[in-house]
Protein backbone atom coordinates (compact mmCIF):
# COMPACT_ATOMS: atom_id res chain seq x y z
CA UNK A 1 0.00 0.00 0.00
CA UNK A 2 0.85 3.72 -0.92
CA UNK A 3 2.30 5.65 1.99
CA UNK A 4 1.23 9.59 1.61
CA UNK A 5 2.73 12.23 3.85
CA UNK A 6 1.13 15.96 3.76
CA UNK A 7 4.17 18.17 5.31
CA UNK A 8 3.25 21.67 6.03
CA UNK A 9 6.56 22.95 6.71
CA UNK A 10 9.28 25.41 5.84
CA UNK A 11 11.50 25.75 2.42
CA UNK A 12 14.91 27.06 1.85
CA UNK A 13 16.05 27.41 -1.36
CA UNK A 14 20.01 26.58 0.00
CA UNK A 15 20.34 23.83 2.69
CA UNK A 16 18.45 21.91 4.67
CA UNK A 17 15.40 22.69 7.07
CA UNK A 18 11.85 22.05 7.54
CA UNK A 19 10.57 20.30 4.30
CA UNK A 20 13.72 20.01 3.31
CA UNK A 21 15.05 18.00 5.68
CA UNK A 22 11.86 16.09 5.79
CA UNK A 23 10.79 14.87 2.24
CA UNK A 24 14.50 13.39 1.14
CA UNK A 25 14.90 11.04 4.18
CA UNK A 26 10.83 10.23 3.81
CA UNK A 27 11.18 9.60 -0.13
CA UNK A 28 14.31 7.37 0.71
CA UNK A 29 11.90 5.10 3.06
CA UNK A 30 9.75 4.85 0.30
CA UNK A 31 6.88 7.35 1.79
CA UNK A 32 5.05 9.73 -1.06
CA UNK A 33 5.32 13.24 0.32
CA UNK A 34 3.14 16.32 -0.55
CA UNK A 35 4.97 19.62 0.59
CA UNK A 36 3.10 22.45 1.72
CA UNK A 37 5.90 25.52 1.71
CA UNK A 38 4.89 27.31 5.08
CA UNK A 39 7.57 29.62 4.56
CA UNK A 40 9.71 30.39 1.33
CA UNK A 41 13.29 31.80 2.23
CA UNK A 42 16.72 31.79 0.75
CA UNK A 43 18.47 29.88 3.18
CA UNK A 44 17.86 29.39 7.18
CA UNK A 45 17.87 32.35 9.45
CA UNK A 46 21.16 31.04 11.17
CA UNK A 47 23.36 33.22 8.39
CA UNK A 48 23.84 36.60 8.18
CA UNK A 49 21.34 37.25 5.89
CA UNK A 50 18.07 35.30 4.74
CA UNK A 51 15.38 36.93 1.99
CA UNK A 52 11.79 35.68 1.17
CA UNK A 53 8.06 34.67 1.90
CA UNK A 54 5.85 33.87 4.38
CA UNK A 55 2.43 31.36 3.45
CA UNK A 56 -0.62 33.42 5.23
CA UNK A 57 -3.30 31.42 6.50
CA UNK A 58 -5.54 32.07 3.96
CA UNK A 59 -3.09 31.37 1.41
CA UNK A 60 -2.65 27.74 3.07
CA UNK A 61 -6.41 27.53 2.86
CA UNK A 62 -6.35 27.82 -1.08
CA UNK A 63 -3.71 25.48 -1.68
CA UNK A 64 -5.42 22.54 0.64
CA UNK A 65 -9.47 23.50 -1.16
CA UNK A 66 -7.22 22.76 -4.36
CA UNK A 67 -6.19 19.42 -3.46
CA UNK A 68 -9.70 18.88 -1.91
CA UNK A 69 -11.30 19.71 -5.33
CA UNK A 70 -9.38 17.00 -7.01
CA UNK A 71 -10.53 14.29 -4.48
CA UNK A 72 -6.70 13.54 -3.65
CA UNK A 73 -6.39 14.62 0.16
CA UNK A 74 -6.22 11.21 1.31
CA UNK A 75 -3.51 11.11 3.68
CA UNK A 76 -2.00 8.10 6.19
CA UNK A 77 -0.25 11.11 7.76
CA UNK A 78 0.92 14.96 8.46
CA UNK A 79 4.03 16.50 9.67
CA UNK A 80 4.25 19.94 10.59
CA UNK A 81 7.30 21.76 11.85
CA UNK A 82 7.89 25.72 12.91
CA UNK A 83 5.03 27.89 12.84
CA UNK A 84 5.08 31.55 14.73
CA UNK A 85 1.25 32.73 13.44
CA UNK A 86 -1.86 31.96 15.70
CA UNK A 87 -4.43 32.22 12.71
CA UNK A 88 -2.07 29.41 10.44
CA UNK A 89 -1.70 27.43 13.24
CA UNK A 90 -5.44 27.64 13.70
CA UNK A 91 -5.65 26.75 10.02
CA UNK A 92 -3.39 23.77 10.28
CA UNK A 93 -5.25 22.11 13.07
CA UNK A 94 -8.32 22.36 11.31
CA UNK A 95 -7.40 20.27 8.24
CA UNK A 96 -5.91 18.05 10.20
CA UNK A 97 -8.99 17.56 11.92
CA UNK A 98 -10.49 17.53 8.49
CA UNK A 99 -8.66 14.62 6.96
CA UNK A 100 -8.89 12.71 10.80
CA UNK A 101 -12.42 12.72 10.04
CA UNK A 102 -12.23 11.66 6.33
CA UNK A 103 -9.53 8.67 7.66
CA UNK A 104 -9.65 7.91 11.72
CA UNK A 105 -6.53 6.22 11.09
CA UNK A 106 -4.26 9.22 9.94
CA UNK A 107 -1.14 10.23 12.03
CA UNK A 108 0.00 13.73 12.92
CA UNK A 109 3.77 14.04 13.90
CA UNK A 110 4.50 17.34 15.59
CA UNK A 111 7.76 18.53 15.19
CA UNK A 112 7.92 20.34 18.45
CA UNK A 113 9.01 24.09 18.46
CA UNK A 114 6.88 25.46 21.48
CA UNK A 115 10.33 26.60 23.05
CA UNK A 116 11.10 29.01 19.61
CA UNK A 117 7.37 30.57 19.25
CA UNK A 118 6.34 33.71 20.43
CA UNK A 119 4.48 33.53 24.39
CA UNK A 120 1.13 34.45 23.04
CA UNK A 121 0.99 30.92 20.76
CA UNK A 122 2.25 28.70 23.66
CA UNK A 123 -2.04 27.89 24.61
CA UNK A 124 -2.74 27.41 21.24
CA UNK A 125 0.02 24.89 21.15
CA UNK A 126 -1.26 23.37 24.50
CA UNK A 127 -4.83 23.08 24.06
CA UNK A 128 -5.28 22.73 20.24
CA UNK A 129 -2.32 21.18 18.35
CA UNK A 130 -0.90 18.67 21.17
CA UNK A 131 -4.25 17.24 21.69
CA UNK A 132 -4.56 16.24 17.99
CA UNK A 133 -1.01 15.15 17.47
CA UNK A 134 -0.22 11.70 17.45
CA UNK A 135 3.63 11.96 17.72
CA UNK A 136 5.62 14.71 19.66
CA UNK A 137 8.85 15.18 20.23
CA UNK A 138 9.47 18.40 22.65
CA UNK A 139 12.75 18.62 24.26
CA UNK A 140 12.96 19.17 28.31
CA UNK A 141 12.25 22.49 28.00
CA UNK A 142 9.34 22.16 25.45
CA UNK A 143 7.56 19.20 27.77
CA UNK A 144 7.86 21.28 30.83
CA UNK A 145 6.73 24.26 29.13
CA UNK A 146 3.23 22.16 27.86
CA UNK A 147 2.65 19.75 30.87
CA UNK A 148 3.61 23.43 33.76
CA UNK A 149 5.97 20.44 35.78
CA UNK A 150 9.44 20.33 35.96
CA UNK A 151 11.90 17.30 35.01
CA UNK A 152 14.73 16.56 37.04
CA UNK A 153 14.57 13.00 37.89
CA UNK A 154 14.08 9.85 34.95
CA UNK A 155 10.98 8.98 37.40
CA UNK A 156 9.31 12.96 36.54
CA UNK A 157 10.47 12.51 32.85
CA UNK A 158 8.58 9.52 33.15
CA UNK A 159 5.09 11.51 34.63
CA UNK A 160 5.36 14.42 32.04
CA UNK A 161 5.62 11.67 29.81
CA UNK A 162 2.38 10.55 30.78
CA UNK A 163 0.92 13.66 31.54
CA UNK A 164 1.24 14.42 27.81
CA UNK A 165 -0.17 11.62 26.69
CA UNK A 166 -3.43 12.26 28.51
CA UNK A 167 -3.11 15.49 26.44
CA UNK A 168 -3.18 13.39 23.12
CA UNK A 169 -0.20 11.98 21.49
CA UNK A 170 0.15 8.24 22.31
CA UNK A 171 3.73 8.66 20.63
CA UNK A 172 6.72 11.05 22.68
CA UNK A 173 9.70 11.60 22.64
CA UNK A 174 11.64 13.33 25.45
CA UNK A 175 14.49 14.45 22.54
CA UNK A 176 17.62 16.12 25.15
CA UNK A 177 17.13 16.57 28.74
CA UNK A 178 19.23 17.73 31.06
CA UNK A 179 19.39 14.59 32.97
CA UNK A 180 22.65 13.38 34.19
CA UNK A 181 23.95 10.27 31.80
CA UNK A 182 24.96 6.91 33.08
CA UNK A 183 28.12 7.50 30.11
CA UNK A 184 29.45 10.59 31.80
CA UNK A 185 28.88 14.30 30.76
CA UNK A 186 29.75 13.77 27.22
CA UNK A 187 26.34 12.20 26.83
CA UNK A 188 22.38 13.89 26.54
CA UNK A 189 19.68 11.40 28.08
CA UNK A 190 16.70 11.25 25.57
CA UNK A 191 13.35 9.36 26.82
CA UNK A 192 10.82 7.89 24.85
CA UNK A 193 7.20 6.39 25.83
CA UNK A 194 4.46 4.88 23.89
CA UNK A 195 0.79 4.34 24.67
CA UNK A 196 -0.83 1.16 23.27
CA UNK A 197 -4.11 0.30 22.62
CA UNK A 198 -5.15 -3.21 22.21
CA UNK A 199 -7.65 -4.91 20.50
CA UNK A 200 -9.65 -5.85 23.61
CA UNK A 201 -9.54 -1.99 24.42
CA UNK A 202 -7.04 -2.48 27.06
CA UNK A 203 -3.39 -0.64 27.63
CA UNK A 204 0.19 -0.57 27.66
CA UNK A 205 3.05 1.76 27.75
CA UNK A 206 6.94 0.94 26.45
CA UNK A 207 8.96 3.54 27.93
CA UNK A 208 12.62 4.00 26.78
CA UNK A 209 15.86 5.51 27.53
CA UNK A 210 18.99 6.81 25.41
CA UNK A 211 22.53 7.73 25.89
CA UNK A 212 23.49 10.11 23.21
CA UNK A 213 26.87 11.71 22.30
CA UNK A 214 27.47 15.57 22.36
CA UNK A 215 28.46 17.53 19.59
CA UNK A 216 30.10 20.57 20.06
CA UNK A 217 28.26 22.54 16.83
CA UNK A 218 25.12 24.27 16.15
CA UNK A 219 22.93 22.64 13.77
CA UNK A 220 19.97 23.71 11.77
CA UNK A 221 17.26 21.07 10.69
CA UNK A 222 17.82 18.17 13.13
CA UNK A 223 14.61 18.44 15.02
CA UNK A 224 13.00 18.56 11.65
CA UNK A 225 14.67 15.50 10.41
CA UNK A 226 14.32 13.59 13.64
CA UNK A 227 10.49 14.19 13.62
CA UNK A 228 10.48 12.58 10.10
CA UNK A 229 12.62 9.49 11.38
CA UNK A 230 10.58 8.91 13.86
CA UNK A 231 7.20 9.02 11.79
CA UNK A 232 9.07 6.78 9.21
CA UNK A 233 10.60 4.13 11.98
CA UNK A 234 7.16 4.08 14.09
CA UNK A 235 6.04 3.09 10.44
CA UNK A 236 7.89 0.40 10.07
CA UNK A 237 7.50 -1.00 14.11
CA UNK A 238 4.76 0.42 14.82
CA UNK A 239 4.10 -1.15 18.28
CA UNK A 240 8.62 -1.34 19.45
CA UNK A 241 9.54 1.98 20.20
CA UNK A 242 12.86 0.37 21.13
CA UNK A 243 13.62 -0.47 17.56
CA UNK A 244 11.99 2.83 16.11
CA UNK A 245 14.04 5.31 18.56
CA UNK A 246 17.34 3.01 17.32
CA UNK A 247 16.62 3.75 14.06
CA UNK A 248 15.82 7.04 14.22
CA UNK A 249 18.98 7.92 16.86
CA UNK A 250 20.86 6.05 14.92
CA UNK A 251 20.01 7.54 11.46
CA UNK A 252 20.55 11.18 13.63
CA UNK A 253 24.16 10.19 14.52
CA UNK A 254 25.27 8.98 10.92
CA UNK A 255 24.21 12.56 9.45
CA UNK A 256 25.59 14.93 12.35
CA UNK A 257 28.82 12.58 12.03
CA UNK A 258 29.31 13.04 8.40
CA UNK A 259 28.12 16.77 8.50
CA UNK A 260 30.64 17.78 10.91
CA UNK A 261 33.39 16.12 9.46
CA UNK A 262 33.03 17.72 6.44
CA UNK A 263 32.07 21.19 8.09
CA UNK A 264 35.94 20.44 9.92
CA UNK A 265 37.24 19.77 6.68
CA UNK A 266 36.27 22.82 5.22
CA UNK A 267 37.01 25.89 7.97
CA UNK A 268 40.47 23.66 8.69
CA UNK A 269 42.16 23.56 11.49
CA UNK A 270 41.11 25.08 14.64
CA UNK A 271 38.47 27.36 13.02
CA UNK A 272 34.91 26.98 13.90
CA UNK A 273 32.51 25.83 11.12
CA UNK A 274 30.07 28.16 9.45
CA UNK A 275 26.22 28.13 9.07
CA UNK A 276 27.03 27.13 5.29
CA UNK A 277 29.72 24.48 6.32
CA UNK A 278 27.36 23.18 8.63
CA UNK A 279 24.21 22.46 6.57
CA UNK A 280 23.32 18.49 6.61
CA UNK A 281 24.93 16.28 4.66
CA UNK A 282 21.75 14.83 3.79
CA UNK A 283 21.93 13.28 0.28
CA UNK A 284 25.62 12.00 1.00
CA UNK A 285 23.54 10.26 4.03
CA UNK A 286 21.53 8.39 1.50
CA UNK A 287 21.95 4.84 2.35
CA UNK A 288 22.20 5.82 6.47
CA UNK A 289 18.75 6.58 5.97
CA UNK A 290 17.60 3.81 4.01
CA UNK A 291 19.87 1.03 6.44
CA UNK A 292 21.31 2.68 9.48
CA UNK A 293 23.79 0.51 10.87
CA UNK A 294 22.34 0.54 14.55
CA UNK A 295 24.65 2.89 16.93
CA UNK A 296 22.65 3.55 19.49
CA UNK A 297 21.22 1.41 22.03
CA UNK A 298 17.77 1.81 23.66
CA UNK A 299 17.52 0.84 27.47
CA UNK A 300 13.30 -0.58 28.39
CA UNK A 301 12.71 1.58 31.89
CA UNK A 302 9.50 0.70 34.14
Amino acid sequence: MECRVLSIQSHVVRGYVGNKSASFPLQVLGFEVDSINSVQFSNHTGYSHWKGQVLTADELHVLYEGIKLNNVHHYDYVLTGYSRDTSFLEMVVDIIQELKRANPSLVYGKCSDAAYVPENLHPVYKNKVVPVADIITPNQFEAELLTGKNISTEKEAVEVMDLLHAMGPDTVVITSSDLPSRLGDQFLVSLGSQRTVHPDGSRSTQRVRMDVPKVDAVFVGTGDLFAAMLLAWTHHYPNDLKTACEKTFSVMHHVIQRTISYAHELAGPGRRPSPPQLELRMVQSKADIEDPAIVMRATVIS
